[in-house]
């Protein structure tokens, strides 16, 4: 009989010694990394994402005490959490994502998110061991972890400037360096109203360089040459635009020692 409760308190004590194996969940928030062992032997690493700086993960040491297979947030429009175990009073859990492209860097509410393998296997490993036997550590900041690994912007693409042309620096005879300022593409001549000056005609400049040529005048934008010369016929009389006009001819008569009166 005594070699029978002997062997019945051996098996008890085994018993009771795997039932209080211990697994501990620790989350380096700095690294975006989660460590969890089971009696102080780590068995697995996983990449995780905390909460971001406005929804900052809190710190410190929580023993689970919920866990919810099939979970949905009342607080974010229903977003899944599925395999959720719970560490606060205030809605913190580890649960799965499908947001994996994120895991390494904060983008969470506050949760601690893995992918949903992972989360899967944390789930069966805390129900096995006792969620009362579990606890979860956390330490460090979102913004370290941002700051050592920014998260990239979507459609932050920037249209590029054409390379300039590299001009080599020129100095002076004293050391200094000489400003040079780059020549400005040279324009097509273009065609302008006659005002009367003379430009040149390769277009190079708008300054009136040579003077209106001799014999017209300048009103406004209007040239008016100068009038032609009249002429008369034998009669004393000058052509008009309207008929003639009669216009006397001066002319000189010799006049005799003698003169006739009828």
């Amino acid at each position: 009989m005594r070699p029978f409760l002997i062997a019945l308190s051996a098996l008890s004590l085994l018993a009771s010694t795997a039932a209080q194996a211990k697994v501990a969940i620790s989350v380096d928030k700095d690294s975006q990394q989660m460590t969890v062992a089971v009696d102080g032997v780590e068995r697995y690493r996983w990449p995780v994402s905390s909460g971001l700086p406005s929804h900052e993960t809190p710190n410190g040491s929580f023993r689970t005490f919920r866990m919810e297979e099939d979970h949905y947030s009342k607080e974010f429009d229903d977003a899944p959490m599925p395999h959720a175990i719970f560490f606060t009073k205030a809605g913190h859990a580890i649960h799965g994502t499908d947001s994996v492209s994120r895991l390494g860097s904060p983008a969470s509410h506050g949760c601690v998110r893995l992918s949903r393998e992972n989360a899967s296997r944390l789930f069966a490993l805390v129900k096995q061991e006792g969620v009362l036997n579990t606890t979860v550590s956390l330490t460090g900041s979102s913004q370290v972890a941002l700051a050592r690994n920014p998260r990239p912007r979507a459609n932050t693409a920037l249209a590029r400037r054409a390379p300039q042309p590299q001009v080599e620096q020129q100095y002076d005879s004293a050391g200094d360096p000489v400003v040079l300022t780059p020549q400005q593409p040279r324009l097509p001549p273009q065609a302008r109203a006659d005002d009367g000056y003379i430009y040149p005609a390769d277009g190079s400049s708008n300054e009136a360089r040579y003077p209106a040529p001799s014999g017209r005048r300048v009103y406004g934008a209007q040239v008016y040459p100068q009038q032609p010369p009249q002429y008369y016929d034998n009669r004393g009389y000058a052509p008009a635009p309207q008929g003639y006009y009669y216009q006397p001819r001066p002319y000189y008569q010799q006049r005799g020692l003698f003169s006739y009166q009828d």
